[in-house]
């Protein structure tokens, strides 16, 4: 996790406190009561929770502990999606740290003024290249591109940022099947098409496999499912390939990012009428039936609410995504996030789900 806030740190505190006492009182009876089953003194169960629970309490609250970091110089990485967003500022941030920054663009060819803006820092160490993560044979262009400009190419490429990614919503029954294909085209489909193209120059440099998952890749949630399938897919796709990648010194790290909709504009007011305007439309006439025109209203006015919502400032995923890269021991996870939401993930991936759907449902 990101270092924290006070804010936060307080807010984490606090919730850690109140779970704290909550399972104070049952947990203890309950535990004690297996003992005398099994024979086994009493007396320390209460007090082996306490400390759990401060160990608990600290690895949440304390900021994150050094762990080293590697030479930046001469080193290369390979981000995707840089035509904003993230992206966009990343490829800004990591030039800025040092390294040689391979910035793929989907609209270099079109002019984009994304990557317009990122080939006028005419830097030898940010190269701007037309790359759709969607095209194989632009993927594979791109890798010859990075294996021809890599300041020395058998010490290989240190890094891969899989970012390029899409969103979207709507209930399941508003939502046709091409739509589902299409957005994990690109959110995981990608990602697994661009690591495995770049994956033999990560090897040789045992670098970093770092994949842009969501807090969605974690829980899911009502409106949302082509997005939380893809990004599940890319939590999946990424677990499996830090085991496989153990043995040849390649760490893999997932980014699980909260909502950041405001700072991204992955999602704006205009996007959900266009989208509800399609949803709408192209719904069956029994589910148009069913549902009514007014709760579908009220559904696309929740989805307007939402894009004013979440954190501007996108200097937590930068900073998740920068450890990853650079310490010399980086997590396997990540998950910047406001509190509410890192809250919220915790219960509904470790409380039984009639606990979790009964709180957020």
């Amino acid at each position: 996790m990101a270092p924290q806030s006070m804010f936060r740190v307080g807010l984490l505190v606090s919730f850690s406190g109140f779970l704290t006492v909550a399972l104070g009182f049952g947990l203890p009876a309950l535990l004690n009561a297996v003992m005398r089953m099994l024979g086994l003194p009493e007396t320390s169960v209460t007090e082996c929770i306490v400390v759990v629970y401060a160990l608990f309490v600290l690895y949440v609250a304390m900021p994150r502990i050094p762990r080293g970091s590697v030479q930046v110089k001469g080193k290369g990485v390979l981000v995707t999606g840089c035509d904003s967003g993230f992206g966009h500022a990343l490829a800004k941030h990591l030039h800025k740290l040092g390294f040689t920054v391979f910035a793929g663009c989907l609209l270099k060819d079109k002019g984009g003024e994304g990557a317009k803006e990122l080939e006028e820092f005419h830097s030898d160490r940010m190269k701007v290249l037309q790359l759709d993560v969607c095209s194989d044979g632009e993927v594979k262009a791109a890798v010859e591109f990075i294996r021809n400009n890599l300041e020395d190419s058998q010490r290989g490429l240190w890094a891969v940022v899989n970012n390029a990614g899409v969103s979207t919503f709507g209930e399941v029954e508003f939502t046709s099947v091409d739509t589902y294909k299409q957005v994990s085209e690109v959110n995981l489909w990608g990602t697994i098409r661009v690591t495995k193209a770049v994956l033999p120059l990560i090897r040789r440099a045992k670098g970093r496999v770092v994949n842009i998952a969501s807090m969605y890749g974690r829980m899911g949630n009502a409106m949302r499912s082509p997005y939380c399938v893809s990004k599940y897919g890319v939590e999946a796709f990424s677990d499996c390939l830090r085991y496989e990648m153990k043995s040849w010194g390649v760490k893999v790290s997932v980014i699980e990012p909260g909502n950041f909709v405001v700072a991204t504009g992955i999602l704006t007011r205009d996007i959900v009428a266009t989208t509800a305007n399609k949803l709408w439309s192209e719904a069956p006439p029994d589910v148009k039936e069913d549902y009514g025109k007014a709760h579908f209203e009220h559904l696309m006015a929740l989805m307007r609410s939402y894009c004013n919502s979440g954190q501007k400032d996108e200097a937590p995923v930068m900073d998740d995504i920068t450890d990853a890269i650079v310490s010399k021991r980086p997590y396997t996870r990540y998950s910047p996030m406001e509190p509410h939401w890192w809250i919220r993930v915790q219960i509904m991936t470790h409380l039984p789900g009639a606990i979790s759907d009964l709180l957020y449902f």
